[in-house]
């Protein structure tokens, strides 16, 4: 890894006994995407409001564009882009005063905010809606309207607290295609999800993060790869699964994860375990897919990423 432009080493935050974020270590390098995957109550938000100089640490080192942010924070964050997990747009204003208005905050000239505001509407495909008020936009297109906000400051770091929250599967995968140009264009992407897709699609690299600790890290198809199998099998009951165990299928199943709803059988050939399950389990559906970034998470916790 080139110099890391964020870094961190038993980073940790409290609040009144809780420990929130337990001593973790990780690095980010120059346009790099990384990504903090887990649960609500995992200490992702906590991590990024130290990273974004909004919440000191308790404990540890955080270093950011090589500054401390306990002592340097306005210099960290004038170079700093942030969306936050709930938008706050004002829904007085109409799209494009929300960036010229965001803008002035930087200093930024009037010409020169409002060059970059037509420049980054045109880039979140809102300049039709330019003059429109904000409170009837789609969720969508709020979402796109943020992290254009984000940008007026040509940030070399965006932050993005779960960016697609709340958003139907069309909106999600616009936000996606433009968190990626702005990738190729060589901005730090440091974003919290608990959506596995997205991590998949969106990250480098990324560590996973649970009850405040960091249980594992790589990129995601290293991740898949070293701590799940290939493809997983998917059994449905019409009433509460059956005891089930590996030694049942001759090696054929190298892990099984019984959930309330169904049963995970992990295998490298789902497609020849089919008939087996059916003969000795008589399920009421099976669904043979790939691993996900889900299948790690469970393994690393016992738990799914929406407990």
């Amino acid at each position: 890894m080139t110099v890391p432009l964020i870094e961190a080493h038993a980073l940790t935050k409290r609040f009144a006994g809780f420990v929130a974020v337990d001593g973790i270590d990780f690095a980010i390098a120059p346009g790099e995407a990384f990504g903090f995957l887990g649960p609500n109550g995992a200490g992702k938000s906590s991590t990024m409001r130290m990273i974004g100089c909004v919440s000191p640490p308790s404990g540890g080192m955080l270093r950011i564009l090589g500054l401390d942010p306990v002592r340097d924070g306005p210099a960290i964050r004038a170079r700093l882009g942030v969306v936050p997990q709930l938008d706050t747009l004002d829904s007085e204003l109409t799209v494009r005063e929300n960036l010229i208005i965001y803008g002035r905050y930087f200093g930024l000239s009037r010409k020169e905010v409002g060059e970059r505001a037509d420049r980054l509407l045109d880039f979140v495909q809102l300049s039709e809606r330019a003059d429109d008020r904000v409170e009837p936009l789609s969720g969508g297109m709020k979402r796109r309207l943020t992290i254009a906000r984000s940008l007026v400051n040509d940030p070399e770091v965006l932050l993005l607290d779960e960016p697609t929250t709340g958003l139907d599967p069309q909106a999600r995968h616009v936000v996606w295609d433009r968190l990626f140009r702005l990738k190729q264009q060589g901005v730090t992407l440091v974003l919290t999800t608990h959506y596995m897709d997205e991590a998949e699609q969106l990250c480098d690299r990324l560590v996973v993060m649970d009850r405040g600790k960091i249980a594992e890290e790589g990129s995601p198809l290293e991740l898949i790869r070293r701590l799940s199998t290939r493809e997983v099998v998917e059994l449905r009951f019409t009433s509460d699964p059956p005891h089930v165990d590996e030694q049942m299928f001759d090696g054929r199943v190298a892990r099984i994860e019984k959930l309330p709803d169904r049963v995970l059988l992990y295998t490298d050939d789902g497609d020849a375990l089919v008939p087996v399950a059916h003969e000795l389990l008589q399920p009421q559906s099976v669904l043979v897919r790939r691993s996900t970034l889900e299948d790690v998470f469970l393994r690393l916790t016992g738990r799914t990423l929406v407990d």
